[in-house]
């Protein structure tokens, strides 16, 4: 299927809009606390393993950086998606061990944010796509964060949802990845990764001053 110009610039317009709604009217508090089951030492294995799923759809930021990783492009998708996905994962063991001080968490929030301007940055091939496994366990450790302090079972269901909610998202924008490339030709590509670039210096700097 062919677009004309025309469709082409309307559907940009239409990404733009999204984008910017998302920008400015996504709560942040879906981020952290998905579906509000608010104390992670309360949740079933059950609510757990549906956190897990929900927290990094219902989050702006780690939505957005998961949906852009489709624009880098990866070659040999299973070379990728296993390693981001283990990274990922030991990012958030890591954050059982060493919790994030409550100090540090408005800085961690604009660094994970600061991941969007790097990723856009990589689309630009002005950064390697390297970059893309110290920012997946950076992004893990802030999702495990909000489990800090659970029993077992709601860790390893929470852990299991996060496998299954990322590693689906993960292989969805690797396959499509070549085919949105392709429809948004080099130019929509360069305007899409400056969008990225946008976001994330402003929710970076949302996360600073809130």
């Amino acid at each position: 299927m062919t677009f004309t110009s025309f469709e082409r610039n309307h559907c940009l317009a239409i990404l733009v809009t999204l984008f910017f709604y998302a920008l400015f009217l996504a709560d942040p508090a879906l981020a952290h606390h998905p579906f509000g089951m608010g104390d992670s030492s309360d949740l079933s294995v059950w609510q757990a393993l549906f956190s897990g799923i929900g927290h990094p759809l219902l989050g702006p930021d780690h939505l957005l950086f998961m949906l852009g990783i489709a624009l880098v492009g990866l070659k040999r998708t299973k070379k990728w998606v296993f390693p981001l996905l283990g990274i990922g994962l030991a990012g958030s063991a890591l954050v059982q061990l060493l919790p994030l001080a409550d100090l540090l968490a408005p800085w961690a929030e604009a660094l994970v944010s600061l991941t969007l301007v790097l990723e856009g940055l990589i689309v630009l091939n002005f950064v390697n796509s390297k970059w893309l496994f110290p920012m997946f366990a950076l992004h893990g450790y802030l999702l495990g964060s909000t489990i800090v302090g659970a029993e077992s079972s709601p860790l390893i269901g929470y852990f299991s949802g996060l496998l299954l909610g990322q590693g689906a998202l993960l292989l969805f924008v690797t396959a499509l990845s070549q085919r949105i490339i392709n429809w948004l030709g080099s130019k929509g590509r360069l305007l899409t990764a400056g969008i990225w670039i946008g976001i994330g210096s402003a929710f970076s700097w949302i996360a600073l001053i809130d």
